[in-house]
Parts: C-alpha cells; structure tokens; sequence
C-alpha cells in the first residue's frame, strides 16, 4: 500500500510517497516558487536526484505533474496504487483532536478558522482540494499542527484577559507542532517500555521552528506557543516572547 505525504504552503508543495506499513520512503520531493516566475521541481526517488523549472501556475497544476512523473517514471505502475493521501493542516481551531478525513464538512470547518492561519491554511486546503480533483475516490485525511493541544486545560490554554475575547475572537493559546509531539510522546513511551498513558515528559520540537510541551499521561497539558506561533522559544526568524 502506497501512502502520499504532503504539506502544501502558499507557493511550495512538499510531499513524500510511503510504502505502508514499511513506512519506506519510494520518492520525495517539492515544487517551489509556485505562481511565482521560474517555479522549480525537485525529486528524489532510489538513487536519481532531478531538478528542473517547470511550467505551472498553480497547485493543480503541480499536483497533476506530480502524478504524471510517478508514472512516468515508473515510480508507480498506476495511479491506482496510491491508496491515500495525507495533508500536514496547521489549524483545526476546536474541531477535531485528531486527524480526520476530509470531506466537504471538514473542509468546511477547517476553512472556517483560517484567519487563526491566515498564510498556512489557505494554502493547506489548496492541495487538499488539488489532490481531491486529481484523484477522485481516494482519501485525503487531514493531520492538523494544533489538534494535539485540544487537551489543554482552559486554566492553561486561556490568556487573563476578559472573557469575552476568547468567546468573540476565539484568543486562546493552541500551540502548534502538535503532530510533532505526538510522534515524540509515542517514541518516549516505546524506547521507555512505557504506555503511552503512563509518561510524563517535556517534549522539545528544536528547529527554525520552536517549541515545548508539557505531557501527562500521554496528553499534553501546556505548551509554549501560544494563539500564534510567535509565542515561546526563539526561532530562526521569531523572537519568542518578549515584554
């Protein structure tokens, strides 16, 4: 079973294609500068390395290369083999505390809290609907940054200013890299011969992004971003809190 992993930004589409349950990488790759001039495609599958400027003008168009060269060069015998495609979302406000199956319902709330991520989520569900078109019937599952952090208390979770901003505005503190400190709290309990029910752990996301969190029994209880991924750490190219 052939599962295809993609994070789609505003003019970038990054993906990967899985053997399941192996979890072995066949191809990676990603379209930069798309609708921009001179967009790029890079791909990496067994031992070939390819890199060329292309001619797209937007993420349907990258999607629909995308799967063209898979067949192309026989990465895939067909598309068909390609059983699901899972899409890294970064915020799901209150909906789900888990990833779940996009459909027009889903789709619909997810869009619904997009001004919480105006530059990420737009274009998260740009290649949700792109590759919904270009492969109709095959499931597309969203895995959201934030959905890991519905677990926070509200004495954690809101920020002590009236109430009222958060009944109105939704100002609250959902963090992010959820999906990150999922896998670590998971592979904390594994390499511990733990359930994952039984760990307490600061988990650290360090890159040029940033971030903690605070885990019991499993789930996590703070975090150190906050409405915004401003929040916390420094970054590469955030200043973290600041007074």
């Amino acid at each position: 079973m052939k599962i295809l992993a993609v994070n789609a930004g505003s003019s970038s589409l990054k993906f990967k294609l899985f053997e399941m349950p192996e979890e072995k990488v066949i191809a990676e790759g990603i379209f930069e500068k798309i609708g921009l001039s001179d967009p790029l495609f890079k791909i990496k599958y067994g031992t070939v390395e390819e890199k060329q400027r292309v001619n797209i003008k937007n993420h349907q168009d990258a999607v629909e290369m995308l799967l063209k060269v898979l067949v192309d060069k026989k990465i895939v015998s067909k598309l068909e083999e390609i059983s699901g495609v899972g899409h890294r979302i970064l915020h799901c406000g209150e909906f789900y505390n888990d990833s779940v199956l996009m459909t027009e319902e889903s789709i619909k709330n997810v869009a619904s809290v997009n001004d919480l991520g105006p530059l990420h989520n737009p274009a998260n569900l740009m290649g949700v609907d792109a590759f919904m078109k270009a492969l109709p019937g095959v499931p597309n599952v969203g895995v959201f940054d934030t959905s890991f952090h519905t677990t926070i208390p509200d004495y954690a979770a809101l920020y002590a200013i009236p109430y009222e901003y958060y009944e109105k505005y939704a100002i609250k503190r959902y963090g992010a890299h959820g999906s990150s400190h999922k896998f670590i709290a998971e592979e904390a309990a594994r390499v511990l011969g733990k359930n994952k029910e039984d760990i307490n752990i600061i988990s650290c996301h360090l890159g040029n992004g940033a971030s903690l969190a605070a885990i019991k029994g499993g789930v996590c209880v703070d975090t150190s971003m906050g409405l915004t991924p401003l929040e916390g750490l420094v970054m590469g190219t955030r200043s973290g809190d600041l007074d």
